[in-house]
């Protein structure tokens, strides 16, 4: 594989993004926190030239206590807007690996989410860049990054779930 990085470490990855997909489909969130290192970070910047989180408007820029309490919201018995809750089909592909040492890999890759609710449905497509640390059982998630197509457009109602 071109840049000297195996098939063993593409394979793993796209196992992993795979997996990521199926929990958030399935919103198992407990399982999808699971997935972030303790200092975890989930990014949507309000623009692609963006090169930080910090101090700038975001979408989200949410660590690992931001993303538990989005749980809890979209969760409790009184989440008005998911009743009824959204149904979400998540696709990833093009997953390329831009590095690997002993310890982590950069990954990026370009998605399609469809989401239904109230006989509805919105489309959203993007890219991922995914800083993984290795871990015993696979890997983890130190930011994932996602730039969707339409960041500056409006939109009908306020994103409530993680793409």
């Amino acid at each position: 594989m071109a840049g000297g990085i195996g098939l063993d470490t593409q394979g793993a990855v796209e196992q992993f993004l795979y997996q990521q997909c199926e929990i958030l489909d399935g919103r198992r969130w407990d399982d999808w926190l699971a997935l972030f290192t303790e200092d975890g970070k989930y990014w949507m910047p309000a623009n692609e030239d963006q090169e930080t989180g910090e101090g700038l408007p975001n979408i989200f820029y949410e660590d690992n206590y931001l993303m538990d309490m989005r749980v809890r919201r979209l969760e409790h018995p009184y989440a008005h807007s998911q009743k009824p809750k959204n149904q979400m089909s998540h696709v990833v592909s093009n997953v390329v690996i831009e590095a690997e040492d002993d310890n982590s890999v950069v990954a990026r890759s370009k998605f399609q989410v469809v989401e239904y609710r109230n006989d509805e449905q919105r489309y959203f497509a993007g890219k991922y860049r995914h800083q993984l640390v290795k871990a015993d059982d696979g890997f983890r998630i130190k930011l994932q990054r996602v730039d969707i197509v339409n960041a500056e457009g409006p939109f009908e109602y306020v994103l409530q779930f993680w793409l």
